[in-house]
């Protein structure tokens, strides 16, 4: 499968498009050149054979696809490893874990990873929150980014905002602009349903809250409190 996955890949490689898709990177970053839908589609493609593998086989060929560092290849590996996201148990954070610290090494691959499947991980397990919490102090600025935008989604409906609050403030004056703007998107998710008390907790940092940060947090809010936060 894995042979047949990178033919089709190989097939639909663009040079155009992997040029134009750089310009998204500050780091180096390899790509087939592709659109995402396309990735999709061929993601698609296989999810019949996924679904007929055992759980452990779709992560050991999801790691072979990210182990490539091709931008595609990891897409395809997390779109494997989302489908099979009703087997998930507590113990998969140790793959997870491992993942995250050895093959995300740029925003698309930490945001497409992190936003789906770690992020359904935790909504399961909550007993896992402090482990993904641990990442925030992490030498590396993907793993740290990982760590606040991995409550993104739940925080859209409400779910764990003391543990989003707890998080922007281990990475509060963080120098990395990836990060500020991860913890500042789950801060802007968070607003979509507790608008005041994110308000009242970026105002509170304003600060030392750096501006790229505060600025996503800000965005959503509605548009008094926005004013108000943006005239401080």
């Amino acid at each position: 499968m894995l042979k047949e996955i990178r033919n089709k890949l190989s097939k639909l490689a663009n040079p155009e498009i992997a040029k134009s898709n750089a310009r998204f990177f500050k780091e180096p970053v390899k790509f087939y050149g592709m659109k995402s839908a396309d990735v999709g589609k061929v993601a698609r493609e296989f999810f019949p054979a996924i679904d007929k593998m055992e759980k452990s086989d779709v992560f050991d060929l999801a790691e072979k696809l990210m182990q490539s560092d091709i931008q595609e290849e990891f897409g395809i590996a997390t779109e494997f490893v989302y489908r099979v996201r009703k087997q998930f148990d507590r113990t998969d954070f140790k793959i997870f874990d491992k993942w995250v610290k050895n093959y995300i090494n740029n925003w698309a691959k930490c945001d497409t990873f992190c936003n789906h499947s770690v992020a359904d991980l935790v909504e399961k397990f909550p007993e896992l929150i402090p482990d993904v919490k641990k990442w925030s102090s992490s030498k590396n600025r993907w793993v740290r980014r990982a760590a606040a935008v991995t409550f993104i989604l739940p925080a859209r409906h409400g779910k764990f905002i003391d543990d989003v609050f707890e998080i922007a403030d281990a990475m509060i004056t963080d120098s990395d602009d990836m990060v500020q703007k991860g913890y500042g998107w789950a801060l802007k998710a968070a607003s979509e349903t507790n608008p005041k008390i994110v308000y009242d907790f970026v105002v509170a940092r304003f600060a030392k809250m750096p501006r790229t940060a505060y600025r996503y947090a800000i965005e959503k809010l509605p548009a008094d409190m926005r004013k108000k936060a943006m005239s401080l």
